[in-house]
């Protein structure tokens, strides 16, 4: 948990929760604060295995799944290419694409220019999570302050076509959809403002959507899943139009554990309480060695 990227709180109170939860489940757990030894502090602590609550960089986009990997350690969630390619929101759209689904408009930005997209436009990051440096543009004398915060945090930016309708997210465990949960900011947007302080967002579950419309979103979030070879436990973003068609945004391959986070509040509409939750991503991650051996 923790580490360098710009999601370290966000991390740190993931990686607390589910410690306290695995602590009182009676496992044997150490919380790891990743920094540039990591390599020597997994080897003091002769860790077992890996629960991944690192958000962010290094903990979402492959590393750290590549140096477990390299060490032999076993680790929850999906590994190194399916991590990599869902925190590239570029590659992973190319890859929905391929796979008949539907994403946005968009345009790749490494310098300021005026998109061709229509406003409003969403400009977001290349490679943030948690909705970091995420900026909805309705008038074009904000476009400029919104793609020079985007291209800030690795130098290449997203502008992407603003879908109204409806926010809908996808929790998805094991290749199993767990259900859904309808967002309603209180704010213009999910921001991470509105994700992790307390009633800021209303969240609806089941989503307010009509049967078809949810089955149809479902389908399509375990097919984005799968589309990237994810594994354990995953969110899917999707954009519901007016007409009930859903537009994928984005997989979590590390969706947020807090107590505020939409996996835990799906999965405990499903009967999955939060130490039941943490336990089964583990167990999946405890098979998966078991395959490799």
């Amino acid at each position: 948990m923790g580490g360098i990227s710009a999601e370290r709180e966000v991390s740190l109170r993931s990686g607390k929760a589910i410690f306290n939860a695995l602590r009182n489940l009676g496992y044997d757990v150490s919380a790891i604060d990743v920094g540039r030894d990591i390599c020597k502090v997994l080897g003091r602590e002769k860790i077992e295995i890996a629960f991944l609550a690192l958000h962010g960089g290094f903990g979402e986009d492959g590393c750290i799944q590549g140096l477990l990997e390299v060490m032999e350690i076993p680790y929850t969630g999906s590994g190194v290419l399916a991590s990599s390619l869902a925190m590239d929101k570029l590659s992973s759209k190319v890859m929905f694409i391929s796979e008949g689904l539907a994403v946005p408009k968009f345009e790749k930005l490494t310098s300021f220019k005026i998109p061709e997209i229509p406003l409003p436009i969403v400009v977001k990051p290349q490679k943030e999570g948690s909705s970091v440096g995420v900026s909805i543009v309705r008038d074009e004398t904000k476009l400029r302050e919104a793609v020079e915060t985007a291209l800030s945090f690795n130098g290449v930016a997203i502008a992407e076509e603003y879908i109204d309708g409806k926010e809908i997210h996808i929790g998805i465990l094991n290749n199993i959809v767990l259900g859904g949960v309808e967002v309603r900011p209180l704010v213009e947007f999910y921001s991470y403002e509105a994700k992790y302080t307390e009633g800021m967002t209303e969240y609806i579950i089941p989503p307010e959507i009509d049967d078809a419309s949810y089955e149809k979103a479902k389908d399509t979030a375990l097919s984005a899943h799968q589309a990237l070879g994810s594994e354990g436990a995953t969110r899917v973003d999707l954009r519901l139009d007016r007409a009930g068609k859903p537009y994928v945004l984005e997989v979590n391959t590390i969706p947020g554990m807090t107590e505020t986070s939409l996996l835990p509040k799906i999965a405990s509409h499903r009967g999955l309480s939060f130490p039941m939750l943490v336990e089964e991503i583990l167990r999946s991650a405890i098979e998966k060695s078991k395959v490799k051996r």
